[in-house]
Protein backbone atom coordinates (compact mmCIF):
# COMPACT_ATOMS: atom_id res chain seq x y z
CA UNK A 1 0.00 0.00 0.00
CA UNK A 2 1.25 3.40 -0.82
CA UNK A 3 1.09 6.62 1.84
CA UNK A 4 -0.96 9.20 0.97
CA UNK A 5 0.32 12.86 1.38
CA UNK A 6 -2.73 14.97 2.67
CA UNK A 7 -2.93 18.72 2.53
CA UNK A 8 -5.55 19.72 4.52
CA UNK A 9 -6.86 21.87 6.86
CA UNK A 10 -8.57 24.09 4.06
CA UNK A 11 -11.19 23.65 6.51
CA UNK A 12 -10.72 21.16 8.47
CA UNK A 13 -14.14 20.56 8.79
CA UNK A 14 -13.62 18.87 4.46
CA UNK A 15 -10.23 16.88 5.79
CA UNK A 16 -12.09 15.08 8.88
CA UNK A 17 -14.66 13.91 5.58
CA UNK A 18 -11.17 12.96 3.41
CA UNK A 19 -10.10 11.28 6.56
CA UNK A 20 -12.89 9.28 7.56
CA UNK A 21 -13.83 8.51 3.59
CA UNK A 22 -10.24 7.41 2.66
CA UNK A 23 -9.83 5.02 5.98
CA UNK A 24 -13.17 3.41 5.24
CA UNK A 25 -12.68 2.79 1.96
CA UNK A 26 -9.10 0.62 2.68
CA UNK A 27 -11.37 -0.84 5.19
CA UNK A 28 -13.86 -1.91 2.54
CA UNK A 29 -11.49 -3.00 -0.17
CA UNK A 30 -9.01 -5.10 2.28
CA UNK A 31 -11.15 -6.00 5.42
CA UNK A 32 -9.90 -6.95 8.99
CA UNK A 33 -8.23 -3.95 10.57
CA UNK A 34 -7.06 -2.55 7.57
CA UNK A 35 -6.38 1.34 7.20
CA UNK A 36 -4.93 3.88 5.12
CA UNK A 37 -1.57 4.52 5.02
CA UNK A 38 -1.61 8.83 5.53
CA UNK A 39 0.48 11.37 6.30
CA UNK A 40 -1.28 14.60 6.96
CA UNK A 41 -0.01 18.60 7.11
CA UNK A 42 -3.20 20.43 8.44
CA UNK A 43 -2.91 24.00 7.75
CA UNK A 44 -4.30 27.29 9.37
CA UNK A 45 -6.81 27.76 7.15
CA UNK A 46 -6.82 31.67 8.94
CA UNK A 47 -3.74 32.28 6.97
CA UNK A 48 -4.67 30.64 3.80
CA UNK A 49 -8.04 32.43 3.18
CA UNK A 50 -6.51 35.83 3.92
CA UNK A 51 -4.14 35.37 1.31
CA UNK A 52 -7.11 34.24 -1.05
CA UNK A 53 -8.50 37.36 -0.33
CA UNK A 54 -5.54 39.54 -0.67
CA UNK A 55 -5.21 38.06 -4.15
CA UNK A 56 -1.60 36.51 -3.10
CA UNK A 57 -1.67 33.35 -4.72
CA UNK A 58 2.30 33.22 -4.89
CA UNK A 59 3.15 33.47 -1.42
CA UNK A 60 -0.23 30.68 -0.56
CA UNK A 61 1.24 28.44 -3.30
CA UNK A 62 4.85 28.78 -1.20
CA UNK A 63 3.39 27.67 2.06
CA UNK A 64 1.61 24.79 0.30
CA UNK A 65 4.47 23.91 -1.08
CA UNK A 66 6.70 23.75 2.06
CA UNK A 67 4.07 21.87 3.80
CA UNK A 68 4.32 19.42 0.75
CA UNK A 69 7.74 19.01 0.53
CA UNK A 70 7.49 18.23 4.36
CA UNK A 71 4.78 15.18 3.56
CA UNK A 72 6.93 13.72 0.53
CA UNK A 73 9.93 13.76 3.35
CA UNK A 74 7.83 12.07 5.69
CA UNK A 75 7.32 9.60 3.31
CA UNK A 76 4.24 10.06 0.84
CA UNK A 77 4.10 8.02 -2.26
CA UNK A 78 1.91 10.64 -3.90
CA UNK A 79 -0.40 14.24 -2.60
CA UNK A 80 -3.76 15.63 -2.36
CA UNK A 81 -4.88 19.42 -1.97
CA UNK A 82 -8.16 18.52 -0.16
CA UNK A 83 -9.21 21.62 -1.55
CA UNK A 84 -10.92 22.83 -4.85
CA UNK A 85 -9.88 26.35 -4.65
CA UNK A 86 -6.45 25.79 -3.82
CA UNK A 87 -5.83 23.45 -6.75
CA UNK A 88 -5.43 27.27 -8.46
CA UNK A 89 -1.77 26.77 -7.15
CA UNK A 90 -0.89 23.07 -7.58
CA UNK A 91 1.52 24.03 -10.44
CA UNK A 92 3.76 26.26 -7.90
CA UNK A 93 3.10 22.88 -5.07
CA UNK A 94 4.29 20.70 -7.65
CA UNK A 95 7.44 22.74 -8.28
CA UNK A 96 9.05 21.94 -4.02
CA UNK A 97 8.05 17.85 -4.86
CA UNK A 98 9.18 15.52 -6.89
CA UNK A 99 6.08 12.87 -5.87
CA UNK A 100 2.76 13.67 -7.86
CA UNK A 101 -0.32 15.61 -7.19
CA UNK A 102 -3.80 13.70 -7.64
CA UNK A 103 -5.89 16.67 -9.32
CA UNK A 104 -9.23 17.09 -8.47
CA UNK A 105 -10.25 18.68 -11.16
CA UNK A 106 -8.93 15.89 -13.03
CA UNK A 107 -10.64 13.01 -11.24
CA UNK A 108 -14.31 14.80 -11.36
CA UNK A 109 -14.08 15.18 -15.67
CA UNK A 110 -12.55 11.44 -16.01
CA UNK A 111 -16.09 10.71 -13.73
CA UNK A 112 -18.23 12.42 -15.59
CA UNK A 113 -16.73 11.36 -18.81
CA UNK A 114 -17.21 7.72 -17.61
CA UNK A 115 -20.95 9.00 -16.84
CA UNK A 116 -21.37 10.46 -19.98
CA UNK A 117 -22.56 13.97 -19.34
CA UNK A 118 -21.37 16.77 -21.36
CA UNK A 119 -22.77 20.02 -19.71
CA UNK A 120 -22.74 20.25 -15.97
CA UNK A 121 -22.98 23.08 -13.65
CA UNK A 122 -20.59 23.64 -11.05
CA UNK A 123 -21.00 24.90 -7.39
CA UNK A 124 -17.72 26.46 -5.61
CA UNK A 125 -15.92 29.15 -4.00
CA UNK A 126 -16.44 32.11 -6.03
CA UNK A 127 -12.73 32.13 -6.88
CA UNK A 128 -13.36 28.30 -8.08
CA UNK A 129 -16.50 29.32 -10.28
CA UNK A 130 -15.12 32.89 -11.57
CA UNK A 131 -11.40 31.64 -12.74
CA UNK A 132 -10.46 29.33 -15.11
CA UNK A 133 -7.93 27.78 -12.97
CA UNK A 134 -10.22 24.39 -12.75
CA UNK A 135 -13.22 24.94 -15.06
CA UNK A 136 -10.25 24.55 -18.08
CA UNK A 137 -9.46 21.28 -16.79
CA UNK A 138 -12.67 19.65 -17.24
CA UNK A 139 -13.42 22.03 -20.33
CA UNK A 140 -10.43 20.19 -21.59
CA UNK A 141 -12.28 16.97 -21.56
CA UNK A 142 -15.07 17.77 -24.11
CA UNK A 143 -17.44 18.76 -20.77
CA UNK A 144 -19.34 22.19 -21.09
CA UNK A 145 -19.21 23.83 -17.48
CA UNK A 146 -22.10 26.46 -16.34
CA UNK A 147 -21.75 28.55 -13.61
CA UNK A 148 -24.49 30.52 -11.40
CA UNK A 149 -25.83 34.19 -11.83
CA UNK A 150 -23.05 36.83 -10.24
CA UNK A 151 -25.91 37.32 -7.38
CA UNK A 152 -25.75 33.63 -6.71
CA UNK A 153 -22.07 32.98 -6.91
CA UNK A 154 -21.74 36.18 -4.29
CA UNK A 155 -24.11 34.01 -1.67
CA UNK A 156 -23.10 30.55 -2.46
CA UNK A 157 -19.60 31.27 -1.80
CA UNK A 158 -20.67 33.05 1.07
CA UNK A 159 -22.48 30.22 2.57
CA UNK A 160 -18.96 28.46 2.16
CA UNK A 161 -17.20 30.81 3.95
CA UNK A 162 -19.63 31.96 7.11
CA UNK A 163 -21.17 28.69 7.64
CA UNK A 164 -19.90 25.18 6.35
CA UNK A 165 -15.88 25.98 6.87
CA UNK A 166 -17.10 26.91 10.91
CA UNK A 167 -19.66 23.87 10.93
CA UNK A 168 -22.89 25.47 10.73
CA UNK A 169 -25.22 23.49 8.47
CA UNK A 170 -28.30 25.46 7.57
CA UNK A 171 -31.58 24.15 6.19
CA UNK A 172 -32.49 27.91 4.97
CA UNK A 173 -29.17 27.55 3.09
CA UNK A 174 -29.62 23.97 2.18
CA UNK A 175 -33.08 25.06 0.04
CA UNK A 176 -31.14 27.80 -1.24
CA UNK A 177 -28.22 25.52 -2.70
CA UNK A 178 -31.06 23.79 -4.46
CA UNK A 179 -32.97 26.04 -6.03
CA UNK A 180 -29.38 26.87 -7.53
CA UNK A 181 -29.02 23.36 -8.66
CA UNK A 182 -32.73 23.30 -9.84
CA UNK A 183 -32.34 26.57 -11.72
CA UNK A 184 -29.16 25.11 -13.23
CA UNK A 185 -30.87 21.91 -14.51
CA UNK A 186 -33.69 24.35 -16.18
CA UNK A 187 -30.26 25.66 -18.27
CA UNK A 188 -29.90 21.90 -19.65
CA UNK A 189 -27.23 21.06 -17.56
CA UNK A 190 -27.51 17.48 -16.72
CA UNK A 191 -25.29 17.36 -13.43
CA UNK A 192 -23.54 19.24 -10.87
CA UNK A 193 -20.01 19.59 -9.24
CA UNK A 194 -20.09 20.11 -5.89
CA UNK A 195 -16.82 22.09 -6.37
CA UNK A 196 -16.61 23.07 -2.54
CA UNK A 197 -14.62 19.64 -0.63
CA UNK A 198 -17.49 21.28 2.02
CA UNK A 199 -21.06 21.42 -0.03
CA UNK A 200 -21.25 17.51 0.79
CA UNK A 201 -22.00 18.76 4.33
CA UNK A 202 -24.74 20.63 2.88
CA UNK A 203 -26.68 18.97 0.17
CA UNK A 204 -26.49 15.17 -0.59
CA UNK A 205 -28.47 13.73 -3.05
CA UNK A 206 -31.73 12.76 -1.46
CA UNK A 207 -31.94 16.73 -1.44
CA UNK A 208 -32.78 17.18 -5.51
CA UNK A 209 -33.28 14.97 -8.24
CA UNK A 210 -30.16 16.34 -10.14
CA UNK A 211 -27.12 13.91 -10.13
CA UNK A 212 -24.26 15.17 -7.59
CA UNK A 213 -20.86 14.76 -7.86
CA UNK A 214 -19.00 15.39 -4.66
CA UNK A 215 -15.61 16.18 -5.51
CA UNK A 216 -14.36 15.15 -1.89
CA UNK A 217 -15.41 11.00 -2.09
CA UNK A 218 -14.38 11.35 -5.78
CA UNK A 219 -10.83 12.54 -4.59
CA UNK A 220 -10.91 10.18 -1.65
CA UNK A 221 -12.11 7.33 -4.65
CA UNK A 222 -9.14 8.09 -6.52
CA UNK A 223 -6.69 8.26 -3.93
CA UNK A 224 -7.21 5.19 -2.13
CA UNK A 225 -7.55 3.46 -5.96
CA UNK A 226 -3.72 4.72 -6.69
CA UNK A 227 -2.62 3.69 -2.59
CA UNK A 228 -3.58 0.28 -3.72
CA UNK A 229 -3.15 -0.27 -7.13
Amino acid sequence: MQTIGMLGGMSWESTALYYRSINELVRQALGGLHSAKIVMHSVDFHTIEALQRAAQWDQAGALLGQAAQGLQQAGADFIIICTNTMHRVAPQISHHIDIPILHLADATAARLKQAGFDSVGLLGTAYTMEQDFYIQRIEAQGIQVVVPSSAERDEVSRIIFSELCVGVVSTSSRHYYVQVIESMGRQGVQAVIQGCTEIALLVQPRHTHMPLFDTTLIHAEEAVKRALA
